[in-house]
């Protein structure tokens, strides 16, 4: 039994813990949070302790902590954890800094503690199938990449600020998506951003709709596309072009009824919201981090996974803000 430790108890936390609590491998035994009342709420919720950050990485019947906390504190808990030998799961991004998030891939390094990192879109039925089915060569060489994340509504203002941006905070799931898929990391990047759903986010500094464009040392392009809003609904697509095919993941639907009259075919909007749409790659993605650390197996998604989608992040800023296309290379 994986007896765990939670850090954070807010929205995204609690859907790690209901993964914690529902899987047979692991227990939750403890919770914190710097707003104890949230903690308190929570550990109520899922019977488990409500104790300090401390105070959970420093107890040695604790197996395994999962880091949900706010952004600027996960390199300093990941090295703290993996240094007092826990088995470390952590919420992307690793760091909102990428020289912060590379001096903590160092430190863990020195520790031998592996790290999972929080790209739970990897573990999403329709995304592995599309995976698998590119692995099997089914459509020939990959070439061609396109990924589209649309949100239905941006969020409020005071997450802007603190957020790190569009690119380090949203489009970092779809770079990693990109590395999954593509294996490997693009050599150029470049990115044009613009804050047209809310002035107010232009206003706080960052972008709300934004394409990227990448190229790879062999000559492969991907395509990523993000908005804060789709007002239809959660927008998740993937598509892969080979040279002998295309690979499409569509979205999920409200449901898959169809109607068709004489004044058309009309179907189901997509689900509205991440929970809805990624509650099964939330629990596979914990399935695969206990059966990681019960088997002694390689994290199936590593802090070097996580700093390679943050370099990226860090091109995509850069590009957006300078106008030119940035050499991903030159960050690491």
């Amino acid at each position: 039994m994986l007896k765990t430790g939670l850090l954070g108890a807010g929205r995204i936390a609690a859907v790690h813990a209901r993964a914690i609590t529902s899987h047979a491998g692991s227990q939750l035994v403890a919770v914190s949070d710097v707003f104890e009342e949230n903690a308190v709420k929570l550990g109520a919720q899922f019977e488990a302790e409500v104790r300090s950050s401390e105070e959970i990485i420093a107890d040695p019947c604790i197996d395994a902590v999962l880091i949900a906390t706010s952004t600027d504190t996960h390199s300093g808990l990941i090295e703290a954890a993996a240094a007092a030998g826990k088995m470390v799961f952590c919420e992307k991004p690793v760091d909102l800094s990428l020289e912060r998030a590379q001096a903590c891939q160092r430190a863990v390094a020195t520790t031998g503690k592996p790290v999972m990192i929080g790209f739970n879109r990897r573990f999403d039925p329709s995304f592995i199938a599309l995976k698998k089915a590119l692995e099997a060569g089914e459509i020939g060489t990959p070439e061609l990449l396109s990924i589209t994340s649309f949100d239905p509504a941006p969020p409020p203002v005071s997450y802007i600020k603190v957020s790190g941006g569009l690119f380090r905070d949203m489009m970092i799931h779809d770079f990693d998506m990109a590395n999954f898929l593509m294996r490997e990391a693009p050599v150029t990047l470049t990115a044009t951003g613009s804050s047209i759903v809310d002035p107010e986010i232009g206003a706080a500094g960052d972008v709300d709709t934004a394409v990227v464009t990448m190229t790879y040392a062999d000559g492969r392009i991907a395509v990523i596309k993000n908005s804060r809003r789709a007002v239809y609904g959660y927008d998740q697509r993937v598509e892969l072009l080979g040279s002998e095919g295309l690979l499409q993941a569509q979205n999920m639907l409200e449901n898959t009824v169809v109607k068709s009259t004489t004044a058309g075919v009309t179907g189901a909007k997509p689900t509205f919201f991440f929970l809805e749409r990624y509650m099964p790659a939330y629990q596979a993605e914990w399935s695969a981090f206990v059966e990681a650390t019960e088997t002694g197996s390689a994290m199936p998604v590593t802090l070097e996974d996580g700093v390679a989608a943050l370099a990226m992040a860090e091109a995509a800023t850069r590009s957006a803000q300078s106008g030119t296309t940035v050499r991903v290379d030159d960050l690491n």
